[in-house]
This record gives structure tokens, C-alpha cells and sequence, in this order.
């Protein structure tokens, strides 16, 4: 006859410990945080197709723009300053809006309607950790694109700012607030094959009246961009590089607003299942 022996203390416990130490909920939140922000720069530069449109497209437009404003003097229709001189510093700023809002809004509805998301809520990783680590991801990915236009721009001729404290706050903040919105709207998409409909809907007015395609001369138009948060974050970048002016508080306190507004929809709205057709 067979005797069955129980397994030993010394035995359970090392497996014990080693589950303890695999569950999620038991590592450093740091440490979950760093974890999912190499997940999300692994999964960024691992699709050729995302990553050249967010590098390459800005670096082709700056430098048309190079080409078509070089030797070029300043103009009233820019405000004093030279066609590189304006656009430098807001096509950074429209780079940003695209890493932070509108990429992230469109990858958002697409794991919701894959379930990607659904999966996630399921396992014990902090809804936090998560969000941080997508913001942490874009304000990487937006640090890339705007020293890429930046380093172009100085190419051409454009002056590099030089309260670089200030241009980190307004990049940093910026990026945030961005996230933020681009959180709020994906909450607000029913589907992934809407998602770009629903983001250029949102974006491509915005960008139009807050000067990003060309400037904006009419004073109504001026004060209402600039109770939005395209506009503000577009003057205080212009204002760094062409003022050589340090912290632009009232364009800062605007987009923080607005990163408000943008979570609290995000808060109240946001779904981790796919929304029933």
C-alpha cells in the first residue's frame, strides 16, 4: 500500500512566496509604473507604420517650410517674425496635440473594441499605473518630436529657446493635458471605425482657428481660440522661442483647465468593455 506524505512547510512555502511575489499587488508601484511604460515604448516602436507618422510627418513639414520661408524677413502677417520663426515652434505644439490627443484617443477605442482593455481591468494592475504609464509614454514620444523640430528649425536659422525650465513645464503640461482630453473623448467613442472620425472632428477646428495652419488676425476669433486649449499652448511655445520669455502663466493656467475638464469626463465616462452595438 502507498503511503501519500503531505507536502512539507519547507516546500509550500518558497511557491507561496514566489506567487506572492508575481501577483502584481504585491510588487513596488514604481516598479509595476516602469514596467507598464517599457510595455508602452516597446509597443510604440515595435509598429513601423505609428512611429514614422509621428517622427516623420512633422520633419517633412517643418522642412518644406524651411525650403519655402529660407533668407526669408520678417512680416506683419507673421506677426514681426519670419515664416521659420513662427512656424517652428507651432508645428512642436501641433506634434504634441498628435502624440498626446489624437493618437491616444484612437488607440484607446481600438483596445476597448479588441477587448485589450477588458483583459487589463481583469488583472490586478492599478487603473492608475495604467494611465500614468500611457501618459509618461506620450510625454517621451512628444519630448522626440519636438527636439527633432527643434533641431531642424536651428538648421534654418531659428534661435533656440532659452528658458528651458519653462519649455519642459509648458511640453510637460501641455502633453498632460492633452492625455487628458484624449482620454475624455475616447470615453465618448462608441467604436474603433469612428475613433479618427470623432478625433479630426474635435481636432481639425481647434488647430484651425489657434493659428497652426496660418495666423490669425481677427480679434474675436483670437479671444475664443484662446479660451480653448490648442491656442494657449501655441503662444506660450511661440512666446518662448520668439520673446525669449520664461514661464507663460495665463496659457499655463488655461491648459491646466482644460486637463481638468478632460479627466473628470475621463472619471466620470470611461470604459474598459466595449460599448454594446
Amino acid at each position: 500500500m502507498t503511503t501519500l506524505i503531505p507536502p512539507s512547510t519547507e516546500t509550500t512555502a518558497p511557491a507561496a512566496s514566489a506567487a506572492r511575489a508575481d501577483d502584481p499587488r504585491a510588487r513596488n508601484p514604481l516598479a509595476l509604473l516602469g514596467h507598464q511604460i517599457r510595455y508602452e515604448q516597446l509597443s510604440f516602436w515595435r509598429n513601423p507604420q505609428s512611429m514614422v507618422f509621428t517622427f516623420v510627418l512633422p520633419i517633412v513639414i517643418i522642412g518644406i517650410f524651411g525650403a519655402v520661408f529660407r533668407g526669408s524677413e520678417g512680416e506683419d502677417f507673421f506677426f514681426g517674425l519670419t515664416g521659420m520663426q513662427y512656424y517652428t515652434p507651432v508645428i512642436a505644439a501641433v506634434s504634441v496635440l498628435g502624440a498626446c490627443y489624437g493618437q491616444l484617443a484612437i488607440v484607446l477605442a481600438m483596445r476597448r473594441q479588441t477587448g485589450v482593455l477588458k483583459r487589463l481591468h481583469a488583472t490586478p494592475l492599478p487603473a492608475w499605473v495604467y494611465f500614468a504609464g500611457l501618459l509618461v509614454h506620450c510625454v517621451v514620444v512628444s519630448i522626440v518630436d519636438v527636439a527633432l523640430v527643434f533641431g531642424i528649425g536651428a538648421l534654418y536659422g531659428v534661435d533656440l529657446p532659452t528658458h528651458w525650465g519653462a519649455v519642459l513645464l509648458t511640453l510637460v503640461l501641455g502633453a498632460a493635458s492633452f492625455c487628458a482630453l484624449g482620454v475624455g473623448v475616447a470615453s465618448l467613442i462608441k467604436n474603433s471605425e469612428a475613433a479618427p472620425a470623432v478625433v479630426q472632428f474635435i481636432q481639425f477646428p481647434l488647430v484651425f482657428i489657434s493659428g497652426s495652419y496660418f495666423p490669425i488676425h481677427a480679434e474675436l476669433l483670437n479671444t475664443i481660440a484662446g479660451l480653448l486649449p490648442v491656442k494657449p499652448f501655441n503662444d506660450a511655445m511661440l512666446a518662448l522661442f520668439t520673446q525669449d520669455a520664461g514661464y507663460q502663466w495665463g496659457d499655463l493656467a488655461v491648459l491646466a483647465a482644460w486637463g481638468v475638464i478632460g479627466a473628470l469626463i475621463a472619471v466620470r465616462s470611461f470604459r474598459w468593455d466595449p460599448r454594446p452595438e
